[in-house]
């Protein structure tokens, strides 16, 4: 493959076909698209790791579950996962920015590398959770450090339907960061 070929997303033209068709998800073309991505990233960076892409099934009320997951192994999973894996969320957004997905659908595809998503998942699930019920107890805000714009859904959508406790964003560009207030004020 040629340099003007690999700019342009390989010998077929456009950097991606579009991943939406008639409103609706393409699941099975984004996957494919993925496949390209990975295939062309990994050969030039010289990375040891293989992208394994799956397609869970689709369950009736889980809107917000991912419909492609990306999971990558091999020898150099370490180097994906340093700094608190900053390579391989630059993958993931590369990847995303690759399908041309707006930031409202980057939910759709989750991507991880020896299980550090779905512990970070379940990390901040935890948090949110001992964060409400301090909040309920102290009846003062809580402030959380700045965080990216998908760990800050995961809190809200955690905290939806938790009583006593409501959440904002607040800040801008990296200073934005997640608050839970209490919903009562202290008496």
């Amino acid at each position: 493959m040629t340099a003007s070929e690999a700019k342009a997303g390989g010998a077929g033209g456009t950097m991606s076909s579009n991943v939406f068709k008639d409103g609706k998800f393409d699941r099975e073309n984004a996957a494919a698209e993925l496949r390209k991505f990975f295939d062309l990233v990994l050969c030039s960076t010289q990375l040891n790791v293989k992208s394994e892409i799956t397609l869970p099934p689709l369950k009736d009320g889980q809107a917000d579950a991912a419909q492609i997951l990306v999971d990558l192994r091999g020898e150099d999973e370490a180097l994906l996962l340093e700094r608190q894996a900053e390579l391989l969320q630059a993958l993931e957004h590369i990847a995303l920015r690759w399908l041309h997905l707006q930031p409202e659908h980057y939910d759709l595809i989750r991507f991880d590398c020896g299980g550090f998503r779905a512990l970070r998942v379940e990390e901040l699930k935890l948090s949110a959770r001992v964060a409400a019920q301090r909040v309920r107890e102290t009846h003062e805000a809580f402030h959380f450090n700045p965080m990216p714009a998908r760990d800050r859904r995961l809190i809200h959508l955690e905290l939806t339907n938790a009583s006593g406790v409501r959440t904002n964003s607040e800040g801008v560009g990296e200073r934005r960061h997640l608050v839970i207030y209490p919903t009562e004020t202290k008496r």
